[in-house]
């Protein structure tokens, strides 16, 4: 069972195509690792029926020689993903009992790839967070533990936390996850894993439960940056039901990997290196820049001077449009309802309820920035703002090929730090942020280990829609770093 647990993406999909491995069996291993995991609370609903059900048609499907990219591989999917006639809380209160009566585009696709659904991932609350504590559903636990505190329960990340640690836990092989400023990178660095943000646009976000519309973007965390680019081309395609899906081929993303880089310039921007950061994340950047150095790729500094204004901008354009996306949930159409003596009070009841603190807290931002007597000062500037840090990143495609950084400027941290400060919480996206306000693929791959033995990521930005390349580049350190550590949950 063991065993088969350790297999990639890719190794279970070429095992079961060559008839050694049943997708029954696989998936009904991973039904008992599922619950086997059930103290970190990764996962909302589990849903093994279903799941046991794909396995049975992906094995009639291989038995006729026939069979998707992604033939009887177990899955987690993120609780922000609608499943039709499953679930979908997007971890809040709010959307209580509400069961979707149709799938996201994304799900869809997975399915239709082969796929099965073992259950929804927890999640912060609308996917709003960095630790995976503002869950209505209780905190996810990352399934790590740091060699100096065994006994201290560390968080995974945010917001798709509950999709890394159930991924880093053996308790799926793969899971989806939705990044607005971050929350797959960060999460993977935290976990020890691979995740990717591809392009704004290359993943369709129809029946995805909204936060900030023009940053929400969906994509994979895996083990292995061939099992990213497995899933990202199940996932990824043009959808007329999503008017910002963009209609470009799909590449082929496994193709990508392998080769070298001899003919590829890696920007390193200045405006990373921030004061007070740890010296165990400057010298795994730098490690990172040895290790490309060395596989023949040409180093070049470059300046992104707009870096330092791309978190405040952050945090005034995703809360405003995240005020107006949660406009919706009122109590009257799905969800939570709390009864009122008016329908005012009622409007107020269901949302004082069903929201928690951290909702409210960036609803209260968003409406205040978008309002009267403050949208030119506060919203417009931030979308200037936004507009210049695009503009850099343009710059820089002129002389390189992607760029090279830390992902998070920490390693994770305890469940309950930083709950009381939520700027310091906010900064956990430092690095993360620029990529997501530029609309530009980037990946988290695991590249080494703190003092305390807690996974480190580098991160990789690149061009619109040359997730190829990002892959290529992400293989290579991967392949460098030789990152084999495992979470000590898997030791018992």
């Amino acid at each position: 069972m063991a065993d088969m647990l350790d297999l990639t993406i890719a190794d279970a999909r070429d095992a079961m195509r060559k008839g050694d491995l049943a997708p029954t069996e696989f998936v009904g291993t991973y039904i008992k690792a599922v619950e086997a995991a059930r103290p970190l609370n990764a996962y909302i609903t589990e849903t093994p029926d279903k799941a046991m059900e794909s396995a049975k048609a992906s094995e009639d499907r291989l038995a006729k020689g026939e069979g998707g990219a992604l033939e009887g591989i177990p899955l987690g999917i993120k609780d922000l993903f609608c499943t039709e006639g499953v679930l979908s809380t997007a971890g809040s209160h709010i959307l209580d009992g509400f069961e979707p009566t149709y799938e996201s585009t994304v799900s869809s696709q997975l399915f239709s790839a082969g796929a099965a659904m073992l259950g929804k991932c927890n999640m912060d609350e609308f996917a709003m967070g960095s630790a995976n504590m503002s869950s209505y559903y209780g905190p996810v636990e990352n399934p790590w533990h740091a060699s100096d505190a065994p006994d201290k329960k560390l968080v995974p990340g945010g917001s798709s936390g509950g999709s890394a640690a159930a991924v880093a836990a053996h308790a799926a092989l793969g899971a989806t996850g939705t990044d607005t400023g971050g929350s797959i990178r960060q999460p993977a660095a935290f976990t020890g894993l691979v995740g990717m943000k591809p392009t704004y646009g290359r993943c369709s976000r129809w029946g995805i439960i909204a936060f900030a519309s023009s940053l929400d973007q969906a994509g994979p965390l895996t083990r292995t940056v061939r099992d990213t680019a497995i899933m990202l081309g199940a996932m990824a395609g043009y959808d007329p039901k999503d008017s910002t899906s963009v209609d470009l081929p799909v590449p082929d993303y496994e193709a990508a990997l392998g080769g070298d880089v001899r003919n590829l310039k890696i920007g390193v921007p200045k405006e990373y290196r921030l004061d007070g950061m740890p010296d165990e994340i400057e010298k795994l950047w730098q490690q990172g820049i040895a290790w490309l150095k060395d596989a023949g790729a040409q180093i070049v500094d470059i300046s992104l001077p707009h870096t330092k204004y791309a978190l405040p901008a952050y945090y005034i354009v995703a809360p405003a449009e995240a005020s107006s996306n949660l406009a919706r949930y009122d109590g009257v159409r799905f969800g939570l309802r709390v009864d009122g003596d008016t329908l005012q009070e009622m409007y107020e009841n269901t949302r004082g309820e069903g929201f928690g603190d951290e909702v409210k807290r960036r609803v209260l931002i968003g409406t205040y920035v978008l309002s009267a007597g403050y949208y030119d000062a506060y919203y417009l500037q931030a979308q200037k703002v936004r507009t210049r840090i695009a503009d850099d990143f343009r710059k820089a495609w002129e002389k390189v090929d992607a760029v090279l950084t830390p992902t998070a400027p920490s390693a994770a941290f305890a469940q309950g730090e930083k709950m009381d400060d939520p700027i310091a919480m906010y900064l956990n996206d430092i690095f993360t942020v620029p990529a997501s306000m530029a609309g530009l693929p980037a990946i988290s791959v695991p590249a080494g280990l703190s003092a305390q033995g807690l996974p480190l990521g580098l991160h990789l930005i690149g061009k619109p829609f040359d997730e190829e390349t990002v892959l290529h580049v992400a293989d290579v350190i991967e392949q460098a770093a030789g990152f084999d550590a495992k979470p000590s949950f898997l030791a018992g």
